[in-house]
């Protein structure tokens, strides 16, 4: 059984991800399952997913102050009649970062792909481990649609945001929710889009293509997928950081921009140069009162496809 999925290049199709049975009550992970043994590392080098949480958690309170994650948060709000201070803005900021990061093509270079992988982010580590020489050009890792939702479950639990678990719109396709209890109103489910499957390009965080209450219960992502000492090389670790800084303070719109032109260079629908100048473009239109996160971006991943294309 296979879904499609639908992009400006057209569709593709995905593989069959497990089905865990969570509208029947089961639960869809066990937070005593085991990792393997060779995760479980002591890391000395200061390059650990402890210290990388850590590190994300210091530049998040940065980014509060951003222009793409205050309009973000007005728009969600807004989007949902929300006061501000009816929902944690920190939470807010922790789960749209990670979610830029994570998703497919997102600033973290994960890319979506048929691996017939268990609903779990551990391959995904065995990937990363395995990186001695990240460019902008390639992916770091590469998932498929649960993985990339257990991934973004994953660290949003262990930067210590509650209420995110994995939701199976449809038999054959999984996304993350991030289920909140406003201080005043009803408990809110919000779908996290980790790939574009079923979506289109206006379809972002949030979005409505999905019924998130279609499915009885969102259990949280509580299994440790790898062990706080799990080392991430260094080359890899840096560039997770520098990625941090260069987009997300920027606005939905250009990440999601963006995030297709990474995509199509993935796919090899775009030449590094032909997105570089796409983005070039895009950054001349926005005019001089744009907001200098979009701008820097847009810089940002002109540059980083043409000096990953150089060094080829």
């Amino acid at each position: 059984m296979k879904c499609t999925r639908l992009t400006r290049w057209g569709m593709r199709l995905v593989p069959f991800c497990l089905l865990m049975a969570a509208a029947a009550g089961a639960h869809p992970q066990d937070p005593k399952s085991p990792r393997p043994d060779s995760f479980s590392s002591t890391a000395k080098s200061g390059t650990s997913l402890a210290q990388l949480i850590s590190m994300i958690h210091a530049k998040a309170g940065a980014l509060a102050n951003s222009s793409g994650m205050r309009l973000g948060f007005r728009s969600f709000t807004s989007a949902h009649g929300l006061s501000p201070d009816s929902v944690r803005y920190s939470d807010y900021v922790m789960v749209r970062l990670l979610y830029e990061a994570t998703r497919d093509a997102g600033f973290w270079n994960m890319h979506w792909t048929i691996t017939d992988q268990p609903p779990n982010s551990d391959n995904v580590c065995r990937q990363w481990r395995a990186v001695r020489k990240p460019t902008m050009l390639e992916p770091t890792a590469s998932a498929e649609c649960d993985e990339l939702s257990a991934l973004y479950a994953f660290l949003v639990e262990r930067e210590g945001v509650k209420g995110v678990g994995l939701f199976w719109p449809y038999a054959n396709h999984t996304v993350a929710v991030w289920s909140l209890k406003p201080a005043s109103g009803p408990a809110i489910r919000v779908v996290v889009p980790t790939s574009q499957i079923f979506l289109d390009e206006t379809d972002d965080f949030d979005t409505r293509k999905f019924n998130p209450w279609s499915q009885k219960t969102i259990y949280d992502y509580t299994r440790r997928d790898v062990a706080d000492s799990f080392d991430i090389p260094k080359p890899l670790f840096d560039l997770f950081l520098q990625q941090v800084d260069k987009y997300a303070g920027a606005s939905d719109l250009t990440l999601q921009q963006i995030r297709y032109l990474r995509e199509g260079v993935f796919l090899g629908s775009w030449s590094p140069e032909r997105a570089a100048h796409s983005a070039d473009k895009k950054r001349a239109a926005l005019g001089a009162a744009a907001p200098a996160e979009d701008s820097a971006a847009y810089w940002n991943f002109a540059a980083d496809m043409r000096s990953g294309n150089s060094a080829r």
